[in-house]
């Protein structure tokens, strides 16, 4: 293994050491994490006691129950549920008159793997947001379990749904959902109306809780499970998610801005205007051979004013998880409020990866989307784009590897000279070379560390991309799931958990591509010895791994490293036609007869090896 390639090594060692170092907690963080420890104890007694008060309340005897709030018991309690749709362009949304909330939300433009109507949720079983009231008389009631009576009106600009849980003529409380024109987003309010004799005046907040099954809608099921979480954000803070590939557990201690039941591509979101108290979040994993992926559920409080003075201001999104949408609520809030911040949904990667993807491929993406609508051929001209950003850095790498093979033989000259056993000498003779020539190891490592943010911020793009969905090229039917050329269905221990029960094509592509290129690479350094053969064997098994990660992602992601990979080919050609090696090598001679000032760096290098080999010196003598 030559030095370059152990000098690469250690630069990429420590560039994953300094993103760990960058994203640590700091004090202030930590501080938080205390108190929201803390807080945790405080939320499991509050719990506690209201499990208890619930608990007590239910086993109230039937005749207490007759008597309590009787009118509102006996006109809500039973009756006959009916449904009432409202829609737009985007979305349509059933109601049901028992419960009073979302019975089923579709969204009309989308359609799942098989050509099926998308559809989130369909019933209270999929589906279910409840309410729990306490009145006067310590009861709780729960909206769930409750009718209500529909009131319907549409305008050019809206349809509106209020939902009405009477007492009597003047004595109610409505649920009111407004879908606006060509929107995701429905407005949703809780107003009571002259309930002050019914709901226990010092309720200040209302027990919600929210269920909901999420449905497979792609065709891998893996793949879709691994990008869906349950999230939350706190209020001015930063967003949470239980694990994705695990039953989980969390608590919320604080003020929590909105919930996302989430999957790859679409969520249910509920926004709290005024932020919820607040709570505790479930992710249950299915069965395997079940038509839903995960169980969400969360129970938490929001504001309420049994005065109906201040009606509790909620939203609902019910939509894609697109960049470009979920960034628009943030433009549309007024000043001096928190914003939302619901793109953060969608999983960017790391700090630095996703402010890459958030200024430079995004935005690409979306300008030539403007006007192109093979995205083929958009993910063609953004590599293009960013291979043409990335050209200097790859030329300055090019040119310090051919420095490095041309300096080759002088370099096999001094092995030759100097022993194994003093290796520290060798070392020292090698730099003088390069000093005296003015060449740099790290000349050639540099321009390569800098291109693999943009690398791994493609990783984290092309699978959230949901532009990509459903989106056919070439053999590829959708370039956000994989392209299989060969499938079978018989289970294989080992290769169907791993690798899977098919082969993608752009996948293969991608892994030969990446052979060759690793073949020009090797045969370009040369040279032999076990090291160097070793060093091949572990470069080509690369290629191979690749196959394995990446054979169930998106076919976009394999085509867009297969398009790469042939154009990065395509300039090693062109740099060798353009760069002459012997002309480069007079050049390094004539380096030799120039004056060199010492870096401080190679003064301290050499004086370091200096004293090692006087130490090592020292010892010898005392053997």
């Amino acid at each position: 293994m030559d030095k370059n390639t152990i000098i690469g090594f250690v630069l990429i060692a420590a560039i994953l050491i300094g993103f760990s170092w960058l994203n640590k907690p700091s004090e202030e963080e930590l501080a938080k994490r205390k108190h929201y420890n803390d807080s945790i104890t405080l939320v499991n007694q509050a719990n506690e006691a209201a499990a208890l008060l619930q608990q007590e309340m239910q086993q109230n005897d039937t005749a207490t129950k007759e008597t309590v709030v009787p009118t509102l018991s006996l006109k809500t309690s039973m009756g006959t549920e009916e449904f009432v749709t409202i829609e737009n362009d985007l979305l349509k949304l059933v109601f049901s008159t028992k419960g009073g909330f979302v019975y089923s939300a579709e969204l009309k433009q989308f359609r799942t793997h098989d050509s099926l109507p998308l559809i989130l949720f369909n019933g209270p079983d999929e589906n279910l947001i409840n309410f729990a009231f306490l009145t006067v008389n310590n009861r709780i009631l729960n909206s769930s379990e409750l009718y209500f009576k529909p009131f319907v009106t549409r305008t050019d600009s809206n349809s509106t749904v209020t939902m009405r849980l009477a007492v009597d003529s003047v004595s109610y409380i409505d649920f009111v959902y407004d879908l606006p024109k060509d929107n995701y987003m429905v407005d949703f309010k809780i107003v009571p109306h002259n309930m002050t004799e019914v709901l226990d005046a010092r309720m200040q907040s209302v027990e919600l809780t929210w269920t909901e099954k999420i449905r497979q809608q792609e065709k891998s099921r893996k793949f879709e499970n691994r990008y869906a979480t349950l999230n939350f954000k706190y209020t001015g803070d930063d967003m949470e998610a239980l694990s994705e590939s695990k039953n989980d557990r969390k608590q919320g201690a604080g003020r929590i801005n909105w919930i996302a039941f989430k999957d790859q591509f679409f969520s249910s979101i509920l926004i709290a205007d005024k932020s919820f108290r607040s709570g505790t979040f479930e992710s249950n994993m299915a069965k395997d051979n079940s038509k839903y992926l995960k169980f969400y559920s969360t129970r938490t409080a929001v504001d309420l004013d049994p005065s109906g003075q201040q009606p509790t201001n909620l939203k609902l999104y019910y939509g894609p998880n697109q960049y470009k949408i979920l960034d628009s609520y943030n433009k549309n809030m007024p000043e001096g409020v928190d914003k939302w911040e619901l793109e953060e949904l969608i999983p960017l990667g790391w700090s630095l990866f996703r402010w890459i993807s958030k200024w430079l491929i995004i935005p690409l993406f979306n300008f030539f989307g403007s006007f192109i609508s093979n995205y083929g051929i958009i993910i063609l001209l953004l590599t293009i784009v960013v291979k043409l950003i990335l050209l200097p850095f790859t030329f300055k790498s090019y040119m310090s590897s051919a420095k490095m093979r041309v300096l080759k033989p002088q370099i096999d000259e001094i092995n030759a000279k100097i022993p194994p056993e003093k290796a520290m000498e060798r070392q020292q003779a090698t730099m003088n070379l390069y000093q005296k020539v003015g060449v740099s190891p790290m000349s050639g490592c540099l321009p390569l560390l800098l291109q693999m943010p943009i690398l791994f911020a493609m990783f984290s793009f092309f699978p959230a991309s949901i532009e990509l969905r459903q989106q056919s090229f070439l053999w590829a039917q959708d370039l956000s799931s994989y392209d299989p050329i060969i499938s079978w269905d018989a289970y294989i221990p080992i290769i169907t958990p791993y690798f899977g029960n098919h082969i993608s094509l752009f996948c293969l592509l991608m892994t030969i591509t990446n052979i060759i290129y690793t073949k020009i690479n090797m045969a370009s350094q040369g040279g032999g010895g076990e090291q160097m053969k070793m060093m091949k064997w572990m470069m080509y098994l690369m290629p191979l791994m690749f196959l394995f990660m990446f054979n169930d992602y998106a076919s976009g992601l394999s085509y867009y490293y297969f398009i790469s990979l042939l154009i990065t080919i395509g300039q090693t050609y062109l740099f060798r036609l353009s760069v002459n090696e012997e002309k480069l090598l007079k050049q390094l001679e004539a380096n030799k007869k120039k004056p060199k000032k010492k870096s401080g760096f190679m003064a301290r290098l050499e004086e370091a090896q200096r004293l090692q080999q006087q130490q090592m010196k020292q010892q010898n003598k005392k053997k």
